[in-house]
């Protein structure tokens, strides 16, 4: 059983913290496109963000404001315009933005960290953003989470939010997360955005090694399409305003706040994972008997990336040599006559050997799955071991359709 229960409010839940979301006319579809979340005092700041090469103007921005001091109390994202491969210019537009949002709160641009989505190598529109920003402002509210989580979406289907609470002694410690991504997913840290809050007092180095670790069993562990984006960014925010004692180091309370915290960016992950551009279910791998987690970890995500796999989860055909072919790629070593394989109920392969199993079945089990009701039945379960090490990971991914080629050949025309 978990040491938390799940409570309204998303993002805000937490004590402390508001937002909001609008349209600023940045997407020409005229949808929500600008959100604010605000901490009522300075929070201590932690980041992970896409590792790529080529990287969008807010990840630099904020990987230089978390360097130089690890406290916040505003982030601004904007869905639309990726302000990625724009050059010095989308440098410029960063600073500017950070500068208009700080004198509309009367804070310092230091305080504000940033976060866009949308086109690749699209300016943001500076002039629309500025003049909505007042407005965007004076909106925040204690009850405005759900509207930012509508504000950062781009191909999502559906926003994404989740708040847990535990409690500290007598006193409730809550965090609130809400995510965005559906497609160009494979964090190496997907276009995915993920901002969460908390009203615990921690350390700004723990923080960070806590939302480090979290990240690397969630987010790190979805992959829609191979694609990691120019933007991956996520950010957590803690303000104290709970009241609880400082967590300074290890101990029992700092393991229950990691704890609570990878759910928070578990559940975040998994929605992502489950809205993949014309996915139609949920794919998790669980892997078990790897030499240490990091091998575990990498056999479950080579096989939830897999387009293989990923077309006959689609296809409804229980095909556990790709599975098995998967596994075997995925560069840790184990020997192929420990393997195990188990599709849902159905043991397909035991101590490296094929078993029978019931086709029509199977194929069926997986038909219950992209018919199952959203994040709840409609998960397909692929359980590997390889051996007897103590190594333990999951992953997850979604079933690749007709529909992927389609949303992605269209994106820009």
């Amino acid at each position: 059983m978990s040491d938390w229960t799940e409570i309204s409010g998303g993002i805000t839940a937490p004590r402390g913290y508001k937002a909001w979301g609008m349209a600023a006319g940045l997407k020409p579809s005229g949808a929500p496109d600008l959100a604010l979340i605000l901490s009522d005092v300075d929070a201590i700041a932690a980041g992970v963000f896409t590792t790529s090469q080529v990287r969008a103007a807010c990840v630099d921005y904020c990987r230089q404001q978390l360097q130089a001091k690890a406290s916040a109390k505003a982030i601004l994202c904007n869905a639309g315009q990726a302000n990625a491969a724009t050059g010095e210019q989308g440098n410029i537009d960063a600073i500017e933005t950070a500068q208009a949002l700080a004198e509309a709160l009367n804070i310092a641009p230091e305080s504000v960290l940033l976060a866009s989505t949308g086109v690749i190598g699209q300016r943001i529109k500076m002039d629309a953003l500025k003049a909505a920003i007042p407005q965007l402002v004076a909106s925040a509210s204690e009850s405005g989470g759900e509207q930012a989580a509508r504000a950062i979406i781009t191909t999502d289907l559906v926003p994404k939010s989740i708040a847990l609470e535990t409690l500290f002694g007598d006193r409730p410690v809550r965090i609130g997360g809400i995510s965005k991504g559906s497609g160009m997913i494979h964090p190496n840290m997907a276009t995915m955005l993920a901002f969460v809050t908390c009203d615990a007092v921690v350390s700004p180095p723990l923080w960070q090694e806590m939302l480090s670790r979290a990240a690397d069993r969630s987010f790190n562990q979805i992959t829609v399409d191979g694609d990691t984006s120019t933007n991956d960014t996520l950010i957590a925010l803690a303000n104290g305003q709970s009241r609880t004692p400082a967590i300074t180091g290890k101990g029992p309370e700092a393991d229950r706040l990691e704890a609570m915290l990878t759910a928070v960016c578990e559940h975040l992950a998994k929605a992502i994972a489950r809205d993949g551009e014309g996915a139609t279910c949920l794919i998790e791998v669980q892997v078990s008997g790897a030499a240490d987690e990091a091998d575990a970890r990498q056999v479950a995500k080579t096989i939830v990336g897999s387009s293989l796999v990923k077309s006959a989860i689609f296809g409804r055909d229980p095909n556990w040599g790709r599975i098995a072919a998967a596994a075997g790629r995925a560069g840790v070593k184990f020997k192929q006559e420990d393997l195990r394989i188990q599709l849902g109920d159905f043991l397909l392969m035991e101590k490296g050997q094929p078993l029978p199993f019931d086709r029509a079945a199977a194929s069926q089990y997986l038909k219950q799955a992209a018919a199952g009701e959203y994040l709840k039945s409609d998960t397909v379960l692929i359980q590997v071991n390889l051996g007897n090490g103590s190594g333990v990971g999951k992953a997850w991914g979604c079933d690749l359709s007709y529909d992927y080629v389609k949303i992605n050949a269209e994106y820009t025309t």
